[in-house]
């Protein structure tokens, strides 16, 4: 093995990484949508409507970053 293909296998696997954290945060990000920066007063004045529709966003984002960890692992 030549000292190229060696650091073209560690570049792969730290360029993979890196790219399985962007998505693991964009999808998290599209999940918050806005609710950046509130504290718990501000989650308090939440309806029990939005709340709901909150919790089923934070469930869709752990089911999309499931299907996109299941997806890296089956390339």
């Amino acid at each position: 093995m030549n000292f190229e293909r060696i650091l073209s296998m560690i570049f792969r696997r730290v360029l993979g990484r890196l790219v399985n954290k962007g998505v693991d945060s964009g999808i998290n990000l599209a999940a918050r949508r806005g609710g950046r920066g509130q504290t718990d007063a501000g989650e308090s004045q939440m309806t029990p409507e939005e709340h709901a529709r909150a919790r089923a966003a934070k469930q869709a984002a752990k089911r999309a970053r499931q299907a996109a960890r299941l997806t890296r692992r089956m390339r």
